[in-house]
């Protein structure tokens, strides 16, 4: 993952500079991406990324979601690449830990067919980067708040 994302890309034909921010979330909503998951996921999606040629920016995985920032060519629309890395992911993730699918995806879909994607422009970028960058931190203090609070 790079940094700064603000320089425009050329190819031989086109300048330009297409980021996305995708989340889509796994089947069912099971909250099942905790350690070593949530590193082999990652694993998984920088692999698939690099070898399509999907420049990833950001990458977090909570505990029942996924956020990606990718950097994109003109020819590759955002449903190519879910489909791309949706596809890969569930066939590896799988192949890792059959015993994650037996218990929690039995019908053999990881991933829901939805998912949410937004272009980033140059003003909210580095908003967006942080946000997804502080997704664990958000998510770890909502549970040590919550485990608080059983304390009382």
């Amino acid at each position: 993952m790079k940094g700064s994302c603000l320089e425009l890309d050329r190819n031989s034909h086109h300048v330009f500079r297409i980021m996305y921010h995708f989340v889509w979330i796994p089947k069912y909503r099971h909250k099942v991406f905790t350690e070593p998951y949530r590193s082999s996921l990652k694993e998984i999606i920088a692999t698939i990324t690099y070898d399509y040629n999907i420049e990833l920016v950001e990458l977090e995985v909570p505990i029942d979601h996924i956020h990606m920032v990718v950097k994109s060519v003109p020819k590759q629309c955002p449903s190519k690449i879910m489909q791309i890395v949706k596809s890969i992911s569930t066939q590896k993730f799988f192949q890792m830990y059959p015993e994650i699918r037996k218990k929690y995806f039995w019908g053999g879909k990881l991933w829901t067919q939805s998912f949410f994607v937004e272009t980033i422009g140059n003003a909210n970028e580095e908003v967006i980067r942080k946000y997804v960058r502080n997704q664990l931190k958000k998510m770890d203090h909502s549970e040590e708040r919550a485990k608080q609070l059983k304390l009382i």
